[in-house]
């Protein structure tokens, strides 16, 4: 990416910007703005020389309103682009660049499925619930523009199975979707923690092996549409 590739927020008025000192910007006249969506033509665009790169923010997401840069240059480069997409080589690169991904998503859910295995550490009297549950985590956690922590490479993959695990636990064993919880800083995170210390406790009857009451335990209760029929019992 340039170095002249700046990031920028939507300004108050057409042609304007709010840039990196908060202040409002002008965009140069001979500039456009390129739409978010074509990935390629935006990459190339950033590449080639100064953009100003539009980024809503809405709570912790981010938004692409597009990229602001000169008009000649947006038409140029997307001529070029339409004219190597035509070439039968781009579609068998842009085929075996998707087949790697597939292969590498395919990968990662494997490895991440056997990660939640290993913090779930189930007593093997529970085997067939911690298969079905690590299977479930994965599915729900691991999908390429899912958001949620299994897809950072910020932490290792044990603490994503950790944080991703509790995280389903908190969404499908307690009632934290439908909680009102006041509007007041940090009130979230502390019902957060103390949901994650339930969940903590429910893993812990699991990993000991002790006998678990179907009706009464929602682990249990989640579990049972992928559970085997003849282990409900």
């Amino acid at each position: 990416m340039s170095p002249l590739a700046r990031e920028v927020r939507p300004g108050p008025l057409p042609r304007h910007v709010i840039n990196e000192r908060a202040a409002l910007e002008t965009v140069p006249a001979d500039w456009d703005l390129l739409p978010p969506g074509d990935a390629a033509l935006s990459r190339r665009i950033k590449q080639d020389g100064p953009t100003l790169t539009v980024i809503e923010l809405k709570g912790r997401k981010r938004f692409s309103r597009g990229i602001w840069a000169p008009a000649a240059r947006i038409t140029a480069l997307r001529a070029a682009l339409e004219s190597e997409r035509q070439d039968p080589s781009y579609q068998r690169k842009l085929d075996a660049g998707r087949q790697r991904r597939a292969e590498a998503q395919e990968d990662y859910a494997v490895d991440f499925t056997t990660a939640v295995g290993r913090f779930l550490n189930f007593h093997p009297a529970h085997q067939v619930e911690a298969e079905a549950l690590a299977r479930l985590i994965a599915e729900h956690a691991t999908p390429v523009g899912s958001g949620t922590v299994a897809r950072t490479q910020r932490i290792p993959i044990e603490a994503r199975a950790e944080a991703a695990t509790i995280a389903w636990l908190r969404h499908q064993t307690t009632g934290y979707d439908t909680m009102s919880i006041p509007r007041e800083k940090g009130r979230r995170r502390e019902v957060r923690r103390l949901l994650a210390q339930r969940s903590v406790q429910l893993l812990a009857r699991y990993r000991s092996g002790a006998p678990i009451d179907r009706a009464q335990c929602p682990l249990r209760r989640a579990l049972e549409p992928w559970l085997p029929t003849r282990t409900i019992g």
